[in-house]
């Protein structure tokens, strides 16, 4: 079969191992998952309740425009409808965007380590991937510029980025974006868009009107905590957008997804609460972190990434053996590091007895 040159040896992405899964292979009657970057806290109870209460019929495709869904985002956001692109998680848009603007001949450039999704659909695509090393765990966008040239076609910021947590300074971005040519397209991942609390991270909205080379992504998988139900979006000019919804697939979201998101976006009440439950989990981490001299990266989304001072995957499976799913530095490009998504105040608690227990056992502190 004449399969795409650059797809063999390629991997199917990995995510962090299902709770089932760990619970059978050692024995455990309770596994907390503390390795993607799920809300604890789940969903706004008003979304259960429209679920318990409401039929849907399953035999009707779903409005493949999403134009309910579409309404609502527009009014939260401010912007006009035709400006949105919906996807099936931010994953999906990625996808869009990548088959829509990569090709052999063009380059793509982003930071490393950053969301390995971009690199992955650009190897697909068959162009070439250009990565620019962190700085101090924080894009270095100096650096990222100067790998820009002529066949440049895609630029991605990951802000806040995943695996580190950590933002581009609004002075710093707005620099860079004054200086990018305006035929390569300058993507903001914004995923953990919600939990940034640094004034250093002004709102992008305003970036898309000032340049249509600017698209932002963001998505209810995080905060709003319907990561099930695969629900993203992209913001950018109508005429950028237009060119990309041909590619997407026609009926991207289901017809339950569309009608929970809306119910999630009207309850700001809930992402308010969830953003303040994250911050106190934080300080549990950073307080971890400081008392036993591990390094840490200052996090604005709902995760952490910290050192260890031992192998990454001994502390993974170590860690898995007593209940905790996290993800080893190992796999996200940071070896000497985990990765720990915040869990409930009890999870947490829990999680960082059971740790200092194993980095004791394994000689990593005294």
């Amino acid at each position: 079969m004449k399969f795409k040159e650059q797809i063999y040896g390629m991997k199917a992405y990995q995510p962090g191992k299902p709770i089932e899964e760990v619970q059978k292979e050692f024995g455990l009657k309770e596994v907390i998952k503390l390795a993607s970057n799920e809300n604890p806290f789940g969903c706004s109870p008003k979304v259960k309740e429209f679920i318990k209460n409401n039929d849907i019929n399953y035999a009707i495709y779903p409005d493949g425009y999403a134009q309910e869904l579409r309404t609502a985002v527009s009014k939260h956001l401010g912007v006009e409808e035709n400006q949105l692109l919906f996807g099936s998680g931010s994953d999906d848009i990625i996808a869009i965007i990548s088959r829509a603007l990569l090709y052999p001949g063009v380059n793509t450039v982003m930071a490393d380590p950053s969301f390995s999704q971009y690199s992955h659909n650009a190897e697909i695509e068959g162009a070439e991937i250009r990565k620019v090393p962190l700085k101090d765990g924080k894009h270095d966008l100096e650096k990222m510029f100067e790998a820009i040239d002529e066949n440049t076609s895609i630029v991605w910021i990951c802000n806040p980025n995943n695996p580190t947590g950590t933002i581009v300074a609004d002075e710093e971005l707005s620099a860079f974006l004054k200086k990018v040519p305006k035929e390569v397209l300058v993507v903001l991942d914004e995923a953990y868009f919600e939990y940034i609390t640094d004034p250093a991270y002004q709102d992008t909205l305003h970036y898309v009107e000032e340049y249509p080379n600017v698209i932002i992504m963001r998505t209810f998988s995080k905060a709003y905590g319907l990561a099930a139900f695969r629900v993203g979006y992209a913001i950018g000019q109508a005429d950028v957008i237009s060119k990309l919804e041909p590619v997407r697939a026609p009926f991207n979201n289901t017809v339950l997804s569309q009608k929970v998101a809306i119910v999630a976006l009207e309850d700001q009440e809930f992402i308010k609460e969830t953003v303040e439950r994250t911050e106190r989990a934080k300080r549990q981490y950073e307080e971890f972190c400081k008392k036993h001299g591990l390094k840490y990266y200052p996090s604005q989304t709902n995760f952490i990434l910290f050192e260890v001072k031992t192998d990454s995957d001994v502390i993974f499976q170590e860690m898995m053996k007593r209940g905790f799913i996290v993800r080893s530095g190992n796999a996200l490009g940071t070896p000497g590091f985990i990765r720990v998504s915040f869990g409930t105040e009890e999870q947490n608690s829990k999680f960082l007895e059971t740790l200092e227990g194993v980095l004791k056992e394994q000689g990593a502190l005294v």
